[in-house]
This record gives structure tokens, C-alpha cells and sequence, in this order.
């Protein structure tokens, strides 16, 4: 009763730890949609009206576009006129500190020339003089004007009739009368006596350019109630379209904002809801041992949530086009670390999802749909960098052409001079991006790509060289039971190259003692110096050794389970039957000889197993016939069935018998078997 509790608890918990996540990642794409209030209708100027007929339910102003209102305030501001104010003081103590410094510094002599510098001083002062900086910004444009609040009265000049500290400085010394003793004249320093006595009115011309643009007129027109605004398949014209943008914002100003916005968003929960669980349906009915794996669905889920939020950011700040998104991502990293048909599954969900934010939906949905195809169909296995850039490449292609077909529907007259295609090849680069976020969700989620398992399987890596250079045997062995086992995986669809790769690395813990094993022995057997308990023990442990070479280096999981799982919980049978044999009369224990194991519990496990035991076995054939080597195929492949190894593992009879005949065909090509030729029988009857 305690187990089937227990059971029953456990199974719970997984069934409410994947609604959690279901119920997560609704939530999060949700929170990131756009929540406009009232209808949410898509049109653009030059796109067809996709909506039935529609008329105007109340009057209403028809607005200017944004790009006429601003360009009516570029037009103010530049022909606004900004307020000076003329301050007499400036120049009252200007003069006042000259004549003061005047006769401590000037020769006797020159005081003559004083009542001429006072009289051009007060000139300059009463043209008008600005600081550098403003002085320099108005004259930019040759028509500026500005008005000048001298008292009651405001006067409008012209900037190029004013003065700047600096044109002013240069008038006054460079007076033609003061020439000669110019010289002389450069030790009063004229600058400190020329400062701006035109002071800007912040205030007051902040004002009435805010009461001069707040004049502008926003609309030019009205709707009437009953009027027919647009009917369905009618081009969306420039005025057509702010109409219907005018009648939007109306709609906002006199509807419930709060009640329109808590519809938009349970509308909204639902759309997103249903295709979640669409998508987990798919994986309880078709890919189960998916969503067993929390770390498999945990993947899948978080890819599918980033790019509906990454569209519904970019759809919310109006952030360049949601088309320069590699939403075909999702298609590449499904295909490489699950299979195409969930890749493709993922994908269209994820591609429908990011469709409740866009504004063309069918577009979208269009070209994304067929862009995650084509990454599909053309990344069968990724193996090297060159497939990334050709899957980029027709991915941006396919992108492109389906783009234009939709356009050629709609206008058979136009060419594609569309910014859109920018935005496709920048797509296609970013999706080049897949190769190193690939590492990252390897090392986040667990998960091993072809690329891995590519590196992982080269022979020059350091733990298989060393292994080649400290059990050359063993080396050799693995690599014969690397070929045997991917040749089989091959025939019956499982994974070969991960197989291949965990059959390279099964033995590495065989380096630890390499001269007690077989295949690495010369002459002398170490294990006549040893008891039979004794030779066991080091024979099931090269199990462990590996499995502490695997952690020190790295290995991922998935390959440390060949290591675990290619002896089972089998036991080193010829010391244990040496043992028996001469110890008749004890009641021996098993657990001295058996393997750590546990059984296979993958198909590629199971492959492992039994293509390491047939190729060990094989070496020890006396004569290398068909019928030798089926029989010893047969017997242990059956012993091995018979035993219980793959009581755990999904593999089928019928993947058992194919893999026993792809492994009788091999080992009759590796060992050259020849056919018997029958003798001469010699005939009884005398020849007549």
C-alpha cells in the first residue's frame, strides 16, 4: 500500500509541476503582449481592408497624421520669433568701468582718444550685442528674426543686424581712427569691457511657442455618423487610414478603458492558453519521454515563451521590424537536440503565439512558417559550421521569395525595393547566433548536440589518445565496438554517432590496470598471481575508473551512461565460474563478481552492450566460419535477453534480431570467413 501511495505521489507531482509550467509560461508571454484597448484592427496604408464593412457609429474629427503635426511645428519654431531683452545697464557699467581704468592704464598722451572710444562703445551697445553661443545659433539661417523688449516696446530684427561679443570686440579695435596707436590701445583689452546686453526671455518666448503651436489645427475634416468609412478588400488609402486611426482614439476617449483592456487581456490568456496546450497534448500523446524530462520540456517551453515576448517588445517600442528576429532558431535547436517533428510542432507554436502581437498576421505567419520549414529540411544533422551559414542562407532566401510572392498577390506590378529585405538578411545573420547559444543550452539544459558528440568522438582528444597510448588493446577493441554498434544503431533508427561516441569512451577506466585485461596482455597473465575474488574486483571496477575519468574530464552524462551500463549488473563470469568450480561445496556470493551496472535503459545502451560482448567474445574463436560465428552471436545476445538486461530498455525483438545479423555480416567481413568446400567421395563401385 506504502508503494502504490508513493507512486501515485510521485506521479502528482510531475502531472503539477508541468501545469506549473504550462501556467508560467502563459503568464509570462501575457504580461509582454500589447493590451490595446477596444478593437484591435491591423491596416497599413497601401494593404488591403481585411475586416467587413465598416461604418462610422458616431461624428468624429478626422486627425492629421503625425508627420503633417510635426512637420506644422517645424514650421512654427523656425519662423517663431524669440524674445530679447534690452538691458541698458549692461552697457552703463561697461563704459563706467572703462573710463575708471582708462587713465591708470593709457599714456598721457593718449587721453585725447578716450571720448571717441566711449562714443563707439555706446554704438555698438545700442546696435544689440548676444553671447557667442546664441548669436551663432541664430545666424545659422540668414532670415532669423528675434524681438526686442526695450521697456513697453517690442521691436522684430533682424539677427544679422545684431552683434555677437566677439564682432563687436573686433569693430572697436579695428577702428580706422585708432589705427595708429592700436599698438598702444591692446594693453586695455577691450573684451572685458564688451558683454551682452541682449539677455534671452526664457519664459516668455517658451510660452508663446507653446500657445503657437497649441494653436495648430489637428484635424481637417469630420465623419458623420452613418458614413461608410471603408468595405472589406478595399486598398487602405493615406486619408482612409486617418480616418480609421481618428476613430480609433475616439473609440479609446469615450470607451471603458479598464473593462477594454481586462477582455484584450483575457482574450488575450485564452489564445495563449489554448496553444500551450495544444502543443503539450502533442508531447503526452506522441513524444512522452519528452515530457518526462524536466529538463526536455524546460527547454522547449523557455524557447517557446522568448520570442512571442521578444515580438511583443519590439511591437511595443516600435523597435525596427519583428521580421529581424531569427525565429527559425526555435526550429534548429528542437531538430538538433530532439527531432524534426516536434521541432516543427515548436515552431509553428511559437510563430503562432508571436502572431497574436504582430500587425499582419498572415504575412507573419506566412513567412515565418515557411522559414522554420526550410531550417528543418536543411539541418538534418549539425556536424559542421558550413551547414549553420547554408541553413542561414535558405532560411533568408525562403524568407525573401515568400515575402515577395505575397506582395506580386496583392500589386503583380511591383518590385521588391521594400526596406523588409534589410531586415531578412540581418535575420539570416543572427541566426548564426544558434552555434554558440548552442553551448550555452547544452551546459543549461543537459542536453548533448551532434557537434558535441562530433568533438567528443575524435581520436586526437586527450583522454582517447591517452587511452590509446596506455591500453593500445583496449583502444583498438572500442574502436571495433564503436563501428559494430553504429552500424547497427543505423539499421534500426537509433542514434548512431551517439552511439558511436559512448562506445569509444566505455572502456576508459580499463586504464587505470590495462595489463589485466586481455587485449593488452602480451605473455604474462597478472591474474595468476591473484585469487579469482580478487581478479573480479579489478575486472567490475574498471566500471567506476571510468566513471571517475568521466567527471574529471568532463564527459556529459549521456556518455558517462554507456560507461555505467555496458556490463549491466552482469557478472565477470569466468572468475566467478573458477570461483564456484573450486569452492564446490560454498554457497557463493555474487556480489564480489557482479558490475555496478545498472541495466540499459536506452536503446543505444543496449546496442552498446551487446556489440561489446560479441566483439570481446569473437576474439576467442577458434575458426572464424558462418556457422561459428552465428552460433556465438546467437549465444550471447540470447544469454543476454535471457538474463533480464533489457528488461528496462525500449528496444524490441525485432531491433535484437536485426542487430544480431548486421553483427554475424560484420564480423564475417572483418575475420574473411570462407565458405566450406565439400571432400571427394570417394564411390564404392568399381569404375567399369
Amino acid at each position: 500500500m506504502n508503494i502504490y501511495s508513493t507512486i501515485e505521489s510521485n506521479y502528482f507531482q510531475r502531472i503539477a509541476t508541468r501545469v506549473v509550467l504550462v501556467l508560467i509560461t502563459v503568464a509570462a508571454i501575457v504580461v509582454f503582449l500589447p493590451h490595446s484597448e477596444g478593437p484591435q484592427r491591423k491596416y497599413d496604408i497601401g494593404k488591403p481592408w481585411m475586416y467587413g464593412t465598416l461604418i462610422a457609429q458616431f461624428d468624429f474629427p478626422v486627425y492629421r497624421s503625425d508627420d503633417v503635426l510635426q512637420r506644422q511645428r517645424d514650421s512654427v519654431e523656425r519662423s517663431f520669433q524669440p524674445y530679447y531683452v534690452f538691458d541698458s545697464s549692461v552697457s552703463d557699467k561697461a563704459i563706467t568701468t572703462f573710463m575708471s581704468q582708462f587713465d591708470s592704464k593709457t599714456p598721457a598722451g593718449l587721453q585725447s582718444m578716450k571720448p571717441y572710444i566711449i562714443y563707439r562703445m555706446q554704438q555698438l551697445y545700442q546696435k544689440g550685442i548676444m553671447g557667442m553661443q546664441e548669436y551663432s545659433k541664430l545666424s545659422e539661417d540668414t532670415t532669423s528674426m528675434v524681438r526686442i523688449v526695450s521697456g513697453k516696446e517690442v521691436s522684430s530684427v533682424s539677427v544679422r543686424e545684431l552683434l555677437s561679443t566677439m564682432m563687436a570686440y573686433e569693430q572697436l579695435f579695428l577702428d580706422s581712427r585708432m589705427a595708429d596707436e592700436r599698438h598702444i590701445l591692446q594693453k586695455l583689452n577691450f573684451n572685458d569691457y564688451m558683454r551682452p546686453n541682449l539677455i534671452y526671455d526664457k519664459q516668455r518666448s517658451e510660452t508663446e511657442l507653446e500657445d503657437a503651436i497649441n494653436s495648430l489645427p489637428t484635424s481637417d475634416g469630420m465623419v458623420l455618423r452613418g458614413q461608410k468609412i471603408i468595405d472589406r478588400g478595399e486598398m487602405v488609402t493615406e486619408r482612409t487610414f486617418r480616418e480609421l486611426s481618428s476613430m480609433e482614439k475616439e473609440e479609446n476617449k469615450r470607451g471603458d478603458g479598464s473593462n477594454g483592456t481586462v477582455v484584450t487581456l483575457f482574450a488575450q490568456a485564452f489564445m495563449v492558453l489554448m496553444f500551450v496546450v495544444l502543443f503539450t497534448v502533442y508531447l503526452i500523446l506522441f513524444r512522452v519521454d519528452y515530457f518526462e524530462k524536466p529538463r526536455s520540456i524546460l527547454m522547449v517551453y523557455a524557447l517557446i515563451a522568448i520570442f512571442p515576448i521578444a515580438v511583443s517588445l519590439m511591437m511595443k517600442h516600435m523597435v525596427l521590424s519583428v521580421y529581424i528576429l531569427p525565429i527559425a532558431m526555435v526550429a534548429i535547436f528542437v531538430r538538433v537536440f530532439m527531432d524534426s517533428r516536434t521541432a516543427y510542432m515548436a515552431h509553428s507554436v511559437t510563430v503562432l503565439l508571436c502572431a497574436v502581437a504582430v500587425k499582419y498576421q498572415y504575412e507573419f505567419l506566412i513567412v515565418q512558417l515557411a522559414a522554420g520549414l526550410v531550417a528543418i529540411f536543411s539541418l538534418r544533422e549539425l556536424s559542421k559550421r558550413a551547414q549553420l551559414f547554408k541553413t542561414a542562407f535558405f532560411v533568408v532566401l525562403t524568407m525573401a521569395l515568400t515575402y515577395y510572392a505575397l506582395q506580386l498577390m496583392q500589386d503583380p506590378t511591383l518590385l521588391p525595393k521594400d526596406r523588409i529585405y534589410i531586415y531578412f538578411i540581418a535575420n539570416g545573420i543572427l541566426l548564426l547566433l544558434a552555434y554558440p547559444l548552442m553551448y550555452i543550452i547544452e551546459r543549461t539544459f543537459g542536453f548533448v548536440s551532434s557537434v558535441t558528440l562530433f568533438e567528443l568522438s575524435d581520436t586526437n582528444r586527450d583522454l582517447l589518445r591517452q587511452l590509446s597510448e596506455a591500453a593500445p588493446g583496449t583502444f583498438q577493441h572500442s574502436i571495433m565496438v564503436s563501428n559494430l554498434a553504429s552500424a547497427i544503431a543505423n539499421r534500426i533508427g537509433a542514434k548512431g554517432l551517439l552511439v558511436r561516441t559512448g562506445a569509444l569512451y566505455h572502456d576508459i577506466g580499463k586504464m587505470q590496470n590495462p595489463v589485466f585485461f586481455t587485449e593488452n596482455q602480451a605473455k604474462v597473465n597478472p591474474h595468476d598471481a591473484l585469487t579469482e575474488m580478487e581478479s573480479a574486483q579489478i575486472i567490475t571496477g574498471h566500471v567506476e575508473d571510468g566513471l571517475r575519468l568521466a567527471e574529471k574530464y568532463n564527459l556529459p552524462k549521456i556518455i558517462r551512461d554507456f560507461i555505467s551500463t555496458h556490463h549491466g549488473d552482469g557478472v565477470a563470469k569466468y572468475f566467478y565460474i573458477k570461483y564456484k568450480n573450486e569452492h564446490p561445496d560454498e554457497d557463493v556470493d555474487m556480489q564480489p563478481f557482479s558490475y555496478p551496472g545498472p541495466n540499459p535503459f536506452t536503446r543505444e545502451q543496449a546496442i552498446l552492450m551487446m556489440a561489446d560482448a560479441v566483439e570481446a567474445a569473437s576474439r576467442s574463436l577458434k575458426e572464424y566460419t558462418e556457422e561459428s560465428i552465428s552460433e556465438l552471436v546467437n549465444r550471447i545476445v540470447d544469454g543476454q535477453v535471457e538474463s533480464g538486461a533489457f528488461k528496462v530498455c525500449p528496444i524490441t525483438f525485432r531491433d535484437i534480431e536485426i542487430a544480431k545479423h548486421v553483427m554475424i555480416d560484420r564480423l564475417k567481413t572483418i575475420y574473411h570467413t570462407r565458405i566450406s568446400y565439400p571432400s571427394l567421395v570417394q564411390s564404392l563401385q568399381p569404375i567399369q
